[in-house]
């Protein structure tokens, strides 16, 4: 099974079939063995029951059925828990995702990635529908992520992992982001994160709330935590290395230099964006040299 990609659902019927039809079709288009593992949280609006039926009528579609409404962060290490993939992936049920972009998500952990990041905020991405207010939330989120890792769309929830990534990683079921989650307590040694553009869903409501805001900010605070207490992180080079992310931020639009490997890049170590198939290597540098310093050993 080259790909399995989870679905949490609570409430989500209106949509459902649509959505896991088109990433069925998107899978025999591609050529991709892949299945589609729903995991619902016993929604009232019968969601779970729309699930059931086209587990039914394909084999490749997985229903988990939950008592409650017991939180993203845990119902996608469910979804990983009975995957048989080679890679992981976790996506909305609502359309905010397209399906049409896991081809080229796959093509990347084909080639040299073992984490990819459909992402808002790179060239490229961006959001429809939001109110200023949501944007700046969002916004803000990312950013207060950002010394935990160079990503800028840590807070996705649209994304691909190769399952060694995980391996042995201890995850918080009360993370509300998985991927920063993973992005900070995995083994991934190359990031790639693709442009994409987020349309917020015409039916149904937005599962983000006041509460949820309050578990994601608990959250970064236990990643802070963890971070700090994790041997192989020097806190010092984790400042410069911020220091000159931030640096490096300020030349985009720069020419980039070649990337041929006359960067300077250690091998298997670096994150890079990538937006009309053109490498930003100025953010590739910084990028890499904060990867590199907080995943190698001493």
């Amino acid at each position: 099974m080259d790909l399995s990609v989870v679905i949490p659902t609570y409430n989500e019927r209106e949509r459902l079939a649509e959505l896991i039809h088109t990433i069925t079709s998107t899978f025999r288009s591609a050529g991709i063995r892949g299945e589609v593992i729903v995991v619902d949280d016993n929604s009232p609006d019968g969601t779970g029951e729309v699930a059931n039926q086209l587990a039914q009528q394909d084999d490749n579609v997985k229903v988990i059925h939950r008592p409650g409404k017991l939180g993203l962060g845990s119902a996608v290490i469910k979804g990983f828990s009975a995957a048989q993939g080679n890679v992981l992936g976790v996506m909305d049920a609502d359309f905010g995702h397209p399906p049409a972009l896991l081809p080229h998500m796959l093509d990347e952990i084909r080639k040299d990635a073992d984490f990819v990041v459909a992402s808002r905020y790179i060239p490229g991405g961006s959001t429809r529908g939001w109110s200023t207010s949501r944007l700046i939330l969002s916004r803000l989120g990312c950013r207060l992520a950002r010394p935990l890792t160079p990503v800028r769309d840590a807070t996705s929830g649209f994304f691909l992992v190769k399952r060694p990534v995980i391996h042995n990683t201890q995850l918080s079921a009360v993370g509300f982001k998985i991927c920063l989650e993973l992005l900070v307590r995995g083994h991934a040694h190359a990031v790639v994160e693709l442009p994409y553009v987020f349309t917020n869903r015409i039916i149904g409501e937005s599962k983000m709330n006041a509460h949820e805001t309050l578990r994601y900010l608990r959250q970064l605070g236990n990643l802070f935590v963890y971070q700090l207490l994790t041997p192989s992180i020097d806190p010092n080079q984790m400042a410069t290395c911020t220091c000159l992310l931030s640096t490096v931020d300020s030349m985009q639009g720069q020419q980039s230099a070649s990337n041929d490997g006359s960067t300077g890049r250690p091998a298997g170590y670096f994150v890079r964006s990538l937006s009309n198939n053109r490498l930003a290597t100025c953010h590739v540098s910084a990028r890499l040299v904060y990867m590199r310093r907080r995943m190698s050993p001493k």
